[in-house]
């Protein structure tokens, strides 16, 4: 009877390291856009997962932190949401920070990745942009894909024209024809669709974004992995890319990537 009391002690002295250790969630399943070179699209050669920039510095934190994961396609983007949203994933890569999905989601601050959304236009085109105001009055296009902040969304329905187009092909194909006057795509995936497209001699962008949304790791209430350590250390991660400068290099690495795959014949793409 008398060696209860320091059993008991010696167990609840125990509890915080075993639920540390318990907490702690060595494999995670990542998902995201299976369509965004060169942040994330479809292995080639494993469409079953997601390679790409993003996917780059994601095997480097979990290496990082000790943990494993794999980063597998979901669906389309819409798809890929639900499936961390009801758990059976765990986190998805490139969230768009939105007040609805606060309630089904933690995001992780700061931002992955923010995205510059450039003016690209025809290489002859005399249009002067320095601001979005610049653009006041004159046709633009984008893709229904295009992920932009919500202070821009607001501004562009109120002073801009511009038609959205199921992607970002038909949106340069129109600039190309001198149909619309400008696009807004981003920085890298506008290089990587102009490339795709055969139209890189022919469009340029300009260097000044004209809004630069940000991409998060968002992680699921219903993961068992969502814990406050794993949140903590993706966090400090995070904050870390910030002036690494690996998030860049992965982006440059990543694009030429994805132009020696277009260059591929089409057989040899896919098993």
């Amino acid at each position: 009877m008398e060696l209860r009391p320091l059993t008991l002690l010696l167990g609840l002295m125990l509890l915080p390291t075993l639920s540390l250790a318990a907490g702690k969630c060595d494999r995670l399943v990542i998902t995201g856009s299976p369509d965004a070179p060169p942040l994330l699209w479809r292995d080639p050669q494993d469409p079953t997962h997601l390679i790409g920039a993003t996917a780059d510095v994601l095997q480097q934190v979990a290496k990082d932190l000790g943990l494993k994961i794999d980063l597998l396609y979901g669906g389309k983007r819409s798809l890929a949401l639900e499936e961390v949203r009801t758990g059976r994933m765990d986190i998805l890569a490139d969230a768009s920070l939105t007040l609805g999905e606060l309630e089904t989601l933690d995001y992780i601050h700061p931002a992955l990745v923010k995205t510059d959304y450039l003016v690209w236009t025809r290489k002859a085109s005399t249009l002067a942009y320095a601001t979005a105001a610049d653009l006041h009055g004159l046709k633009g296009a984008l893709s229904e894909r295009a992920r932009l902040t919500h202070e821009f969304e607001a501004f562009a329905s109120q002073q801009l024209t511009l038609q959205r187009f199921p992607s970002l092909t038909p949106a340069f194909q129109k600039l190309l024809l001198g149909e619309v006057d400008y696009v807004l795509a981003g920085r890298y995936s506008g290089m990587a669709m102009a490339q795709t497209l055969g139209m890189s001699n022919d469009l340029i962008d300009r260097d000044v974004p004209i809004d630069q949304p940000g991409l998060y790791l968002a992680i699921s209430h219903n993961s068992a992995c969502n814990d406050p350590w794993l949140r903590g250390q993706l966090a400090k991660k995070m904050t870390e890319l910030q002036t690494s400068g690996v998030a860049q290099t992965a982006l440059q690495r990543n694009l030429e990537r994805w132009k020696a795959q277009l260059q591929q014949p089409v057989g040899t793409q896919t098993k």
